[in-house]
């Protein structure tokens, strides 16, 4: 890799932004990082190479800069998660139920053997995703109050599960690798816990940005790459790593210049260049040689709406349930982490990609009938 290449992948991630552009659309940023990279990586042009050591290395900082980003972002001290904890924890249960169901017909339908992450995959809800749409059409009502703890306790339960589901093999070993991560996590919240009430980050935060050191984004990047680096030596992907350590911050609370700073540094170059790489690393002609990798793509995508639409004999509406189904993050590191250790079948990261997306899809026309149908926020007196 070489900076001619570095300023190529900064050019054609403005592509995301630019298809995400028109409001109305409500389309994910990653979407369009994603096409550029299927466009110049194995499935087009073929300029970019994802095999490249230093560009891989720059997607796995992304990645894991990534997920921290969502682990961040997990509404944990929402005060409105309260009230709809004990709802939302059984509906989010019982969506694994239905899901794990669905996932054994169609892995067996496809000689895949993997019930486990296909279970995983349709069960999920991404809290990153939902929460923007949410916000954007002012959602509000007790069924949305009810449905964002179940969008919560699905998103990281689900990515805590991933490593464990991927490759059933060594599920042990990844479960001893995930504990260590999460109490490593666990003590990081106490520590960061104790730094925000006896003041000596505030202290340390006046200090930085009189003199411009940005210290905190400094510790926070040497923990997250620590936690990676413990992630790849107990053999856990640093997916668990950098979403971990999120959900500490988030129970904290993530200081705003900090939260600005790290939204540049991930948003503005190693989050592009990630999804740039990752579309890269698919080959969607395999789709064409293994057309059978489509059907098992809508087949995900319609079998994750059912579980969730399911929830309708709970009592929750079917586009509040049809909302819960988006899912982007979760089948991108299931991607990400079969690539990479050569879990998937010629064809099959594709069709989890095309899965996702017709979640994605569903999701952004179900938010806009529950706003048409009146559950929208009473506006602020």
């Amino acid at each position: 890799m070489d900076f001619a290449t570095l300023a190529l992948i900064a050019l054609v991630g403005i592509l995301g932004p630019l298809l995400a552009w028109p409001r109305r659309l409500r389309l994910p940023v990653v979407l369009g990082e994603l096409g550029a990279g299927i466009v110049l990586g194995q499935t087009g042009l073929r300029v970019l190479d994802p095999s490249d050591s230093t560009f891989t290395f720059l997607a796995n900082i992304g990645f894991a800069l990534v997920m921290f980003v969502a682990g961040s972002h997990v509404p944990i001290r929402d005060q409105r998660l309260r009230a709809g904890l004990v709802t939302g924890a059984a509906r989010a249960a019982a969506v694994g139920v239905v899901a794990t169901g669905l996932a054994v017909v169609i892995s067996h339908a496809f000689g895949t053997g993997h019930t486990a992450l296909y279970a995983v995959l349709m069960a999920s809800s991404s809290a990153a995703l939902i929460l923007p749409i949410i916000d954007s059409l002012h959602l509000g009502g007790p069924q949305v109050l009810r449905m964002l703890p179940q969008v919560a306790i699905a998103d990281t339960a689900s990515i805590v599960a991933l490593p464990l589901a991927i490759d059933p093999k060594h599920a042990g070993r990844a479960a001893l690798g995930a504990l260590a991560i999460m109490a490593c996590a666990v003590a990081l919240y106490f520590a960061l816990r104790y730094i925000e009430t006896t003041g000596i980050r505030k202290r340390v935060h006046r200090v930085s940005q009189e003199r411009q050191f940005a210290i905190e984004l400094r510790v926070n990047l040497a923990v997250l790459f620590a936690l990676a680096a413990l992630a790849v030596r107990t053999h856990v992907s640093i997916m668990l790593a950098g979403f971990s350590f999120g959900l500490a911050m988030a129970a904290v609370g993530e200081p705003r210049r900090l939260a600005r700073q790290l939204f540049a540094v991930t948003e503005g170059f190693f989050g592009p260049l990630f999804f740039v790489w990752l579309g890269a690393s698919l080959d969607l002609r395999d789709l064409g040689r293994h057309p059978s990798y489509v059907v098992l793509g809508a087949l995900l995508g319609a079998g994750a709406v059912a579980a969730h639409v399911a929830m309708r004999l709970t009592g929750q509406p079917i586009a509040i349930g049809a909302l819960t189904a988006a899912q982007l993050g979760v089948p991108i590191a299931a991607v990400t982490v079969g690539t990479q250790q050569h879990l998937l079948r010629p064809g099959e990261a594709s069709g989890l990609i095309l899965g996702a997306l017709i979640t994605v899809a569903v999701a952004v026309a179900c938010g806009g009938v529950a706003a048409r149908a009146g559950w929208v926020a009473e506006p602020a007196s």
